[in-house]
């Protein structure tokens, strides 16, 4: 592949002129203690950090982005971290939603306002992953994303335990006396065991997993655990990786299409995933200026069925899926609904990536003559419409008890702005 010429780079505007800016820019780049030759004539790599001793999503993210660099030094080019706004959805009050749009601003002007050349984009909670994409698709510079992956499996008392999820659960049992006030002071050092997103098909994973489908990760880097061994090195890659696409010119307008978006779709409804994913989907879309609706939703979800045997839906943990094969061994169950032709920042197609990618346990990742909820019984994302929705609302009946499915009496309905 072509590599494009050196003072072509944005970064070049910063650093390669000998004027005063440009002497000001090297003189200060020098006062942080790096030689001339360290950070002159290469690709300059942002890395934006959402990493926050608040956000246990992301508490492994500050020594990852040291796994970052080295790939990035070792690839030729110049990184540098690059703090962004930590949206963990634990500790923030009322909801992360409200700060989803302040972490696509901060992105968008931090890779726009600094001499970037291309990015990681390091972060995996909830909002974090709509948000760091939102940003740099409007900026449209060379990225690629690094999922900061799920925490650990959680057990108690020999019982498998999921983040959120078993929590409701047991809160339950707390309630109702079939726990103590000692064992609930237990469960609290012993279901979340690592760094990480929750364990559970909630919408961390659901998004780290679409944008693996999509192409914007390496080949099934959502699925690696936060604590797996394997995990720095994915990162480590990224840095790598991000220095060729550089050279290449590789954007997000070059690869991302409403194929890749469809792509995500298929992996979404094949995951049970969260009907958060609804809302940020199509933000993303818009940014780049591609048509997704509620609509195109509720026709893949009438396509697909459950597949990853997966809480909520399910019965195992994002540590098992992983085990299992992960994304990769799942997407090639459904490959003849996806897309394979779509590009990915690998500068390759879906389907060179997917390759005959094996699937470990047939129970973990079913096959579609064998779902874990079939289309009759329930789906990812039903489209609902009303008097209470007229722009639609959505529900994930697959995970729902089925006596919900069928409702008399009062209503509460959390609406969404239509735009």
């Amino acid at each position: 592949m072509s590599r494009r010429p050196l003072e072509s780079l944005r970064s070049q505007r910063w650093f390669a002129s000998n004027d005063m800016r440009g002497f000001a820019h090297r003189q200060r780049t020098q006062q942080m203690g790096m030689r001339r030759e360290e950070f002159l004539g290469k690709p300059v790599i942002g890395i934006l950090n959402t990493w926050s001793e608040m956000s246990p999503c992301h508490a492994h993210l500050r020594q990852r982005a040291e796994a970052v660099k080295r790939g990035v030094w070792q690839a030729g080019g110049y990184p540098v971290e690059l703090p962004a706004l930590s949206v963990g959805e634990v500790m923030v009050k009322p909801t992360t939603m409200l700060y989803r749009n302040f972490l696509a601003m901060e992105a968008e002007e931090l890779l726009r306002s600094h001499p970037i050349d291309g990015a990681v984009l390091m972060g995996g909670c909830d909002k974090s992953t709509p948000g760091l994409l939102m940003g740099a698709f409007s900026v449209d510079l060379p990225v690629i994303y690094c999922p900061a992956g799920p925490m650990s499996n959680g057990q108690w008392r020999g019982q498998k335990t999921g983040a959120g999820t078993h929590t409701k659960k047991y809160w339950d049992e707390l309630r109702a006396g079939s726990i103590t006030q000692d064992d609930w002071v237990d469960l609290e050092s012993r279901m979340t065991r690592s760094a990480g997103t929750c364990n559970t098909m909630g919408t961390a994973s659901t998004m780290t997993s679409i944008v693996d489908a999509m192409g914007l990760t390496l080949p099934g880097a959502s699925s690696l655990p936060a604590c797996d061994s394997g995990h720095p090195r994915m990162a480590s890659t990224c840095g790598s990786r991000i220095v060729e696409m550089v050279w290449e010119d590789l954007k997000p307008s070059d690869f991302v299409t409403r194929a890749s978006f469809l792509n995500g779709l298929v992996a979404y409804m094949a995951l049970g995933g969260s009907t958060n994913a609804a809302v940020h989907l199509v933000a993303m879309a818009r940014r780049l200026g591609i048509s997704l609706t509620l609509e195109d939703m509720d026709a893949m979800a009438g396509r697909i069925p459950v597949l990853a045997n997966l809480f909520p839906s399910g019965e195992y943990l994002m540590e098992d899926f992983y085990f299992a094969g992960g994304l990769s061994a799942l997407l090639a169950k459904v490959a003849d609904h996806l897309d394979l032709s779509a590009r990915t920042v690998t500068g390759g197609t879906l389907g060179d990536s997917l390759g005959d990618a094996p699937c470990w346990n047939d129970d973990v990742i079913r096959g579609l003559d064998n779902p874990v909820v079939s289309l009759e019984k329930g789906r990812t994302l039903a489209l609902l419409k009303g008097n209470l929705a007229p722009n639609g609302a959505v529900m994930k009946s697959s995970a729902a008890n089925q006596k919900f499915l069928q409702h008399t009496g009062p209503a509460w309905c959390s609406t969404i702005p239509a735009r």
